[in-house]
């Protein structure tokens, strides 16, 4: 075993703090890596780190409003409306990696290592009229991928396989960090185009 490799073993593994959200009625899965460290936490729930623009977009997408469920006083999003605003959407979360190692020690999903990727078999079991996954960045849609026996769509686009008993489309968005290069209301687009399709 090489140096690298031998640093590597050492690092901490970390384990998924969150059960799945999955609504009743659930139509589409939106599947991201791995959360940030809890120090970027400003909810203890999917996407929290307040400069992510995952709820942003939703906000945008389902409210006419980016900022309709962040809270400018406390700096951060909303639970509850969070929490709310998808169960009436009918739109699942979680990620595609159980477990991990960062191997940098940030959540830049480049440095991510998996360790062990969700069981996305057990996940789609739990919902029956979803037909449709969806990725927020490259490593997200390679586990997937590599889940599914697919190949990785293009940007907006979807890949149809028969996996898990039923007829998925698996879909590639763009990644909601700040770090991807894309503007808000750009990034925007492409989930109504994805909720749109899903029926949300």
């Amino acid at each position: 075993m090489n140096e690298k490799n031998e640093s590597e073993v050492h690092l901490p593994v970390e384990t998924h703090p969150w059960p799945p959200f999955v609504p009743e009625g659930a139509r589409v899965l939106i599947m991201g890596t791995f959360p940030p460290a809890p120090k970027r936490w400003s909810m203890d729930f999917y996407y929290p780190n307040p400069t992510n623009d995952f709820w942003r977009i939703a906000g945008l997408v389902f409210m006419g409003d980016a900022t309709a469920l962040y809270d400018a006083g406390r700096k951060c999003f909303r639970l509850d409306d969070v929490r709310a605003l998808m169960a009436a959407h009918h739109v699942a979360l979680h990620d595609t990696c159980r477990c991990i190692r960062r191997l940098q020690g940030n959540a830049s999903d480049k440095y991510l290592e998996v360790v062990e990727p969700v069981d996305l078999a057990s996940l789609i079991g739990r919902m029956p009229d979803c037909c449709d996954i969806a990725t927020t960045g490259e490593k997200a849609a390679n586990v997937v991928a590599e889940l599914t026996g697919t190949r990785v769509p293009s940007m907006g686009e979807y890949v149809e396989a028969d996996a898990f008993g039923r007829h998925l489309r698996i879909w590639r968005m763009p990644s909601t960090s700040r770090a991807y290069p894309l503007r808000l209301e750009r990034k925007a687009e492409y989930y109504k185009r994805l909720w749109d399709a899903c029926g949300c």
